[in-house]
């Protein structure tokens, strides 16, 4: 390298680019709404603190998408913010004895410094925070049209309660019967708690399914289960010598005449009944009540139950039917009963053994001795069912629900698992909630928005201090003492249109304005696929609250869903708590953002986990190197001005073909794929394939064209991955303008040749000429441009072609 050639300065190389980007606004979007646009979010991040290695490879991802589309000419919005209310906060500030406004302050300050020294091109005017009241108190104005819509409500009800966040937790933030965030049982309670209205909207949300196209068949099939739609049937037991009813559903009404017991959940209203009268149902109910009863749970647990002496008669055959009581019964979902039928369904199976249960096969099988290995679950045709005998599964359905009806014992149904969200939270780090009560227990929604959570406050434990805030409590309106709600929104609240927002993010008089129908829906939303129920479920519930508003047009928020891959080490994933977390800051110091950005997006496709390895930053830190010397070195050489092509040779129409190869190859990876692992391969394999020999001021000015055309395209099809390196080689190479503005180099059809062959043309055995002809050439084309050739033309003339003899890719001799 001569003197003129620069060494590559990492940390100044990328704090020029920055400082570049900064001074110019160059990510801040126009608001230019008849240009096309693009929006690409990255899932906000919560701000703990600190970056982790599974916020880098999210935000990398986003990033490269996002400047791709930029180079494709597009008004692409990609903004960033912060969920910034929530327990983790509070929890950390109690610990810490400051307040959860200044540690999430602090930790953004922090958090948004690393992302800026990522290179992350992200319109910062934008910037939002959901602890802001400015952004909140749109939500509260949301929320009261939710109420006078009736999609909220209050009501007491039995909740899942988390004993050490002290709070209310929704049936999404239950995970195997724990805590999502404290790992720890969660206990049933009844409480006065306000929800919204899911439900409502469960038909539309499960039918939309069917058109995100763009999205993982993992997350569809996730959102389908947890809807949960199942046609079927629900049957009326009556109890015998009581006129109360039983009512269960199912989706196999074709098993009915096989029901030999029903089980009835230990929080059902006549569990509680006979647990009055009886002290050993009352003690089996106080054990099983004790352990959590989540679906999840209750698939692992052993299956218990107890008679509760009741009998009830069959709708049909009037058999008497045992009634239990059973751990694996839940209140949540359906009646709190379900028929048993052992025969045809495991879990009934397993209780029936255990309790010396009868077991009655009603469906016929392809052995005799099926049932000793089990329940038998496929649908065939009935047996042992009389009037149904013979039936397959269909037509009994038809038979059993005409009977039904006739007997007025039953009727076909559609059940849902989906309940409705409930939304309160009883801790203080949260939007509050916009509703005051009267002395008659009237409620009304606050006036003047926002309501503005107290900023300072005095904790004791984790228990909320806004009941203790008589100034915050208790207020005035319309010249009444009213009282205010003291619990907050769950943070899932502020998440669930957050991406709207953005879009208006300046508007003062609404909530969204008419810029929300020009960015929205968002065209590429990336983030973990942990939100395929909770986050994205409720954004697309309140995405079709904010249509019915007038506030959007369409009705999903997302077109396309990317769920990027973990980041592992030692085969689990990066934590803190279990020592295998690698600090990003580290690493950007010592290697810079490009190589930890090319590293992450190299080593597996987005949707794929990989395994992190300081070998492969530090390979990745080496191509750039490489990059920067190439370039270097081909500016030592003499910076070409205007390509010139006359007349190429074979080794300029190769590079060149390989050049336009990997432009129509890389573009096809970034757009279509996601596929930047083998983007980046394709442009290193470039790299690769330009002659040392064309980096000479003595080399061809063709040759030297050829070398600027690879260079300039491999800088640009970069540019998305490692911005900072692109940038600064782009204006050293002359260019005025920034590669960020710079549009994708366009492809020369002609040049997307595997080859350019020397085909030896004969007459006669006797070569005539030399032709240079592509290698996809048949032999019928090559026949043609060969008698064009006026050297063969001569021997052709008043000549009889007899055979025309091909070796193909070597000769084309003409026998005349």
């Amino acid at each position: 390298m001569s003197s003129k050639a620069k060494e590559y300065d990492t940390y100044k190389v990328e704090q020029e680019a920055q400082d570049f980007w900064e001074k110019n606004s160059s990510f801040e979007v126009t608001e230019d709404l008849s240009k096309e646009k693009f929006y690409c979010l990255s899932m906000f991040p919560y701000p703990s603190g600190s970056l982790h290695m599974g916020h880098i490879r999210n935000y990398s991802i986003g990033d490269a998408i996002s400047r791709f589309q930029r180079l494709l000419g597009k008004n692409v919005l990609q903004p960033m913010g912060w969920d910034a209310f929530g327990l983790p906060a509070e929890n950390a500030a109690i610990e810490n004895k400051v307040q959860p406004s200044n540690w999430t302050s602090s930790n953004i300050d922090n958090m948004k410094s690393q992302l800026r020294s990522m290179g992350f091109a992200y319109d910062w005017k934008r910037e939002l925070s959901t602890s802001d009241p400015e952004y909140y108190k749109w939500e509260q104005w949301f929320f009261l049209q939710l109420l006078s819509k009736k999609l909220a409500y209050q009501e007491e009800a039995e909740v899942n309660w988390d004993p050490v966040e002290e709070t209310v937790l929704a049936n999404e933030q239950v995970v195997d019967g724990k805590g999502w965030r404290s790992n720890v049982e969660v206990e049933k309670k009844r409480l006065n708690q306000w929800f919204l209205k899911i439900t409502d909207y469960k038909e539309e949300l499960l039918d939309g399914i069917d058109s995100l196209e763009g999205w993982p068949e993992q997350v569809k099939t996730m959102q389908r289960n947890w809807i949960g739609k199942s046609e079927g049937m629900t049957f009326s037991f009556r109890i015998k010598n009581n006129a109360e009813i039983i009512s269960v559903f199912t989706t196999r009404p074709d098993t009915i005449m096989g029901v030999t017991f029903l089980a009835i959940s230990p929080d059902h209203p006549l569990s509680i009944k006979v647990a009055k009268k009886d002290k050993k149902v009352e003690d089996f109910i106080n054990k099983v009540s004790k352990r959590k009863r989540t679906e999840a749970e209750l698939s692992k647990q052993e299956k218990l139950g107890i008679d509760s002496n009741l009998i009830a008669m069959h709708p049909f055959s009037k058999e008497e039917i045992p009634i239990w009581i059973s751990n694996f019964v839940v209140s949540e979902y359906g009646s709190g009963a379900l028929m048993g039928v052992p025969a045809h369904d495991q879990r009934d199976y397993e209780f029936a053994k255990n309790y010396k249960i009868e077991i009655k096969q009603v469906v016929s099988s392809g052995g005799l001795d099926m049932l000793k290995k089990g329940a038998i679950l496929e649908k065939s045709l009935l047996i042992n069912s009389g009037e149904f005998n013979d039936l397959n599964f269909q037509e009994a359905f038809s038979q059993i629900e005409k009977k039904a009806r006739e007997l007025k014992c039953g009727k076909r149904e559609i059940n849902y698992r989906l309940r409705d969200w409930g939304i309160s939270r009883q801790r203080y780090w949260g939007t509050p909630i916009p509703i005051l009560k009267d002395s008659n227990n009237n409620l009304h929604g606050a006036k003047d928005l926002p309501v503005v959570l107290p900023s300072k406050v005095e904790f004791s434990g984790v228990k909320s201090p806004l009941p203790d805030i008589k100034d915050f409590r208790y207020v005035t309106q319309n010249g009444k003492e009213l009282e205010r709600e003291t619990d907050t929104f769950d943070t899932f609240f502020e998440s669930s249109w957050y991406f709207a927002r953005f879009a208006s993010f300046n508007s003062s008089n609404a909530m969204l304005d008419e810029r929300a129908n020009y960015w929205l829906p968002v065209d590429q939303y990336v983030g973990g696929v942990e939100h395929a129920v909770l986050h994205l479920l409720y954004s697309r519930f309140f995405f079709r609250c904010l249509r019915d508003l007038g506030l959007v047009e369409e009705s999903e928020p997302f077109l396309n869903l990317l769920c990027q891959g973990m980041v592992l080490k030692n085969g689990s994933k990066m934590s803190k708590s279990k020592g295998n977390a690698v600090d990003p800051n580290n690493l950007i110091k010592e290697y810079g953002a490009d190589a930890l950005r090319l590293c992450v997006l190299f080593a597996a496709p987005p949707d794929q986990s990989f395994e992190w390895s300081d070998q492969g930053l530090q390979g990745s830190s080496r191509y750039l190197k490489r990059v920067w010397k190439l370039v270097q070195e081909h500016i030592d050489a003499g910076i070409v001005k205007n390509w010139s092509f006359k007349e190429p040779n074979k080794e300029v129409i190769t590079l060149r073909s390989k050049t336009h190869k990997t432009i129509k190859k890389v573009k096809d990876d970034y757009l279509r794929r996601h596929s930047f692992n083998t983007a980046v391969a394709a442009i290193m394999e470039l790299t690769n394939s330009i002659p040392k020999k064309f980096i000479s001021k003595n080399a061809l000015q063709q040759e030297r064209s050829a070398v600027d055309e690879a260079i300039k395209s491999l800088l640009i099809m970069l540019s998305p991955i490692a911005p900072h390196i692109t940038h600064q080689l782009w204006k050293e190479l002359g260019n005025t303008d920034a590669i960020i503005n710079e549009s994708w180099p366009e492809v020369i059809p002609e040049l997307l040749i595997d080859e350019i062959l020397d085909i030896a043309i004969q007459i006669n055995g006797k070569l005539r000429t030399t032709l240079k002809v592509r290698s996809t050439f048949s032999k019928e084309e090559l026949e043609k441009v060969a008698k064009k050739d006026k050297k063969v033309r001569v021997y052709l003339s008043d000549k009889k072609i007899k055979r025309v003899i091909y070796v193909e890719g070597r000769l084309l001799n003409f026998v005349v």
